[in-house]
């Protein structure tokens, strides 16, 4: 609704009252109306479903428009991000936010920090997606509230054209609230706790639910060793699950991100239950690394396959766990992720040891050979050493092409000694230009570095102690972080204003009028930064 028609229905609403409402202002509530504009997250997963939507549709059309993300651990640093990108860009099209399972695990469980296990209170995902969305609210409040202050500045001043450009600007403004990629890890339990949970996230503002296929309780970070995976019909259950609760929540166009870590999981704790050779369940079986045994050979407690007439002993582990072949993984990797998408998943995420395009692009090509508009979302993750890998991959380049490689370590490239080399230029180049070759050559459709905020938080509080607690004194704070904040405009150095202050004194203006106690008077410091 236009900002006119807001305050035309408000006074008419206001006028029907006769009397009681006479003291409620029209364009009062109009502008409280504009500045919270989504009322429940429920309202936040369908209007971002729909901007997914159309921002998978677009890069179906152009691979060049693919979308990114950071992850987030808290409200402000979401918001912080969101207020940089409509800064610096003017919009926040295909611009979306992370919510990394491990930063929730490390940073916002009430048992302190935990490794990305699935160790963490459950509720805390939804907490964190509500938290990211109140925050991400406030921000559009605040930054209308600062434009309707300029309206009636430019109405104190008779500037009728500064008046029309400020409401016309109202009328087409853009929100902070774009769409989150949740990660509800392996599901934290059975296909139920997945329904539930999937529901509580949906309920706070989740258009996007990202499910792995690792058993709950043996789960680890994608990154780490030691990761076991179940039979694609136990995965499918919880994949249907959240599908269930998207459809029952009314949000029909809510995206399901299915992602597999079979590349680096060795293991499984279950053997696929199969009727019909060749059928799912076998397929799984056959990537198990097994030995042919007779009839006389079998001991107590054997699990045996029976395939092809030959009688299979799975290799069994101490640990109750099955042993996959090694070199499985990428066809592990490629059934997974046609049978997600054959079976309701809406994107699909290959977690990999390295960022490497061409690696990426020869699952992805498999894929695409049977679905042919499977797209990725991809893992940009910290826990690579982008450096060192990328400098090795030119390395390499370079020696396949038989250029003279004798100047360099390839285990040591990550030295500074090889900074201002051809081969670091090059290789800095390659990851510049990673997510859009990625993009274009390996059906990346959404690129997201799982824990950059987490990383920035620590150099940035280190750098500030360095030099408070050294010899810098307070100009260590002033010259690094207060004077960098007004240069290049940044929101909250008036963080006052930041916290909401200018909004709650706008609200204390519409209740007590004249009477109103304010706190943005003359002796407000924050008018220094004005």
């Amino acid at each position: 609704m236009a900002y006119q028609d807001h305050i035309i229905q408000m006074g008419q609403l206001i006028s029907s009252k006769k009397g009681p409402w006479e003291a409620i202002d029209a364009e009062s509530v109009a502008r409280m109306r504009v500045q919270n504009r989504f009322k429940t997250g429920l309202e936040i997963a369908r209007y971002t479903a729909g901007i997914m939507r159309k921002d998978m549709a677009a890069y179906d059309a152009d691979s060049s428009q693919y979308t990114q993300s950071l992850g987030c651990w808290h409200g402000f640093i979401g918001q912080q991000k969101l207020i940089s990108i409509k800064k610096h860009f003017g919009t926040t099209d295909r611009r979306y936010l992370y919510l990394s399972g491990w930063m929730v695990a490390a940073l916002r469980s009430e048992f302190g920090p935990l490794p990305d296990q699935s160790m963490h209170e459950k509720t805390s995902v939804p907490a964190l997606i509500e938290e990211l969305y109140t925050f991400l609210r406030q921000a559009d409040a605040r930054e209308l509230g600062g434009m309707f202050r300029d309206l009636d500045a430019a109405r104190a001043a008779g500037d009728k054209a500064k008046e029309k450009a400020i409401i016309d600007a109202v009328d087409n403004y853009q929100t902070h609230v774009v769409p989150v990629i949740a990660d509800i890890d392996a599901g934290f339990g059975n296909a139920e706790a997945t329904y539930l949970l999937a529901k509580k996230m949906i309920e706070a503002g989740a258009c996007a639910l990202q499910i792995e296929n690792q058993v709950s309780d043996e789960k680890q970070c994608g990154h780490q060793d030691g990761k076991v995976t179940v039979p694609h019909e136990d995965f499918l259950q919880k994949v249907r699950a959240c599908r269930y609760a998207f459809l029952e929540l009314g949000v029909e166009d809510g995206v399901i991100v299915t992602r597999t870590d079979s590349l680096g999981a060795g293991l499984t704790k279950q053997i696929a239950v199969s009727t019909t050779p060749g059928d799912l369940g076998d397929q799984y079986n056959s990537f198990l690394d097994c030995e042919e045994v007779a009839q006389g050979d079998l001991k107590n407690g054997d699990v045996i396959l029976n395939r092809d007439g030959k009688l299979l002993r799975p290799k069994r582990l101490p640990s109750n766990l099955f042993q996959f072949r090694e070199g499985t993984g990428e066809d592990r990797c490629v059934l997974d992720s046609i049978t997600s998408l054959q079976n309701g998943a809406d994107l699909l995420w290959i977690e990999t040891e390295k960022p490497h395009v061409e690696q990426i692009a020869g699952m992805m090509d498999r894929v695409r050979a049977v679905i042919p508009n499977a797209k990725l979302v991809y893992n940009n993750s910290p826990s690579f050493n982008w450096t060192l890998n990328f400098r090795q991959q030119i390395f390499d380049a370079y020696k396949a092409a038989g250029k003279d490689v004798s100047a360099y370590d390839r285990d040591k490239l990550m030295s500074v000694d090889y900074d201002a080399t051809d081969l670091a230029v090059e290789a800095d180049e390659a990851i510049r230009t990673f997510q859009a070759d990625g993009a274009k050559r390996a059906g990346i459709f959404h690129h997201l570095i799982t824990l950059p905020t987490y990383h920035t938080a620590a150099l940035s509080t280190d750098n500030l102690a360095k030099e408070y607690f050294g010899s810098q004194g307070m100009l260590g704070y002033v010259k690094n972080v207060q004077r960098k904040e007004i240069r290049e405009g940044i929101a909250c150095v008036k963080h006052q204003n930041m916290s909401g202050s200018d909004l709650g004194d706008d609200h204390k203006e519409y209740f007590a009028g004249e009477a109103a106690l304010k706190a943005g008077g003359v002796h407000n410091t924050m008018g220094q930064f004005a």
